[in-house]
């Protein structure tokens, strides 16, 4: 087998492996498996924890789990229909189920199992999901590119969107000590590590002010946040000074810190999210500020409207404008 010549200034080849759901830049810290090894954790304490999955233990991180407690780990096939519904039986019995499948598979095969018997019924039933939004490059069938929107609408139903590691080993007890139904986007394998380093706390239904500046408001949420802290760097570079506000809980919306700091005076407000723009966390940002008379200049960062290529995910992040070097790339256009 021969490899083509490239010349210097040439990106390197990606490969068939950059399609698979990492995130991870060369030389990024990361966890591994935050979510299995925090839900071993909580199941230490809590003997009312179990985990379900749909064949897919070892691509959602809870096959960790089951090596620790196999007598309760639910493997119920592919058949996510049946795994909601069985969620929620188990729920009704006092147990408290922590389900994995990827984001399509609950929010597209099983949305009506959900709806009517895990949110209608309030059942404490916590849904995990892997390869949120654009987090994989096998094409519409595995991208959840509108996930959060769909589940926004449902009634009872928390809706929460990790950035890394870090936060998701906060999330995994915070949801247990919630009561009700909860819906989590899920990174899996080795997961970066950004927070750590902001001394973050999650706290359910509050955002967090990451760091201030007063060019610029990135209201982020998820990997996003990441890219918000990566651009905001860069900006800085260039004298643009940017505050980024992380919004892990899409729903409820922490209203009172958003309106705070969006009604601060002379910014840009933009919000990113690996999400279509439709239904997600811009459109809930934007018709907050217009409920409540605040109006500044406003700008949305996300996934089109249209069913997304097939691809290395470097390649579609730029190509989509949710990689750091494009949205940096847009916000200094919309400052000019």
């Amino acid at each position: 087998m021969t490899t083509a010549k490239s010349s210097p200034s040439a990106k390197p080849r990606l490969t068939t492996s950059a399609m698979i759901a990492s995130i991870a830049a060369e030389g990024q810290r990361t966890k591994p498996a935050p979510f299995g090894h925090a839900l071993v954790e909580l199941g230490r304490s809590r003997e009312d924890v179990v985990g379900m999955t749909a064949d897919l233990g070892k691509y959602t991180d809870l096959h960790i789990f089951a090596q620790a407690f196999p007598d309760r780990y639910y493997q119920m096939g592919m058949a996510e229909q049946l795994l909601f519904a069985a969620a929620s039986g188990l729920a009704a019995e006092g147990f408290m189920p922590f389900a994995t499948t990827y984001a399509v598979f609950a929010s597209r095969r099983a949305y009506d199992f959900i709806h009517q018997t895990i949110a209608e019924e309030d059942r404490n039933v916590k849904i995990a999901c892997a390869l949120p939004g654009l987090t994989s490059g096998y094409g519409p069938s595995h991208q959840a590119a509108e996930d959060l929107a769909l589940f926004r609408a449902m009634p009872n139903m928390t809706v929460i969107d990790p950035c890394d590691a870090h936060e998701i080993e906060q999330i995994v007890p915070a949801i247990a000590a919630h009561r009700g139904p909860v819906y989590m986007r899920l990174l899996r394998g080795q997961v970066p590590l950004v927070l750590d380093e902001y001394n973050y706390r999650f706290e359910l239904g509050k955002a967090a002010l990451l760091r201030d500046g007063g060019d610029v408001l990135i209201i982020s949420s998820g990997i996003m946040t990441m890219r918000a802290l990566e651009a905001a760097q860069a900006l800085s570079d260039d004298r643009v000074n940017a505050a980024v506000l992380h919004v892990p809980t899409i729903k409820p919306l922490d209203t009172d810190a958003i309106l705070r700091e969006a009604g601060k005076p002379g910014r840009l407000v933009v919000v990113a999210e690996n999400h279509t723009v439709i239904g997600g966390l811009g459109e809930a940002v934007a018709s907050l500020l217009m409920r409540s008379g605040v109006h500044p200049a406003f700008r949305q960062i996300g996934l089109p409207d249209e069913f997304l290529a097939a691809g290395a995910l470097p390649t579609l992040h730029d190509r989509y404008g949710i990689s750091t070097v494009e949205v940096t790339r847009q916000i200094k256009e919309w400052l000019r």
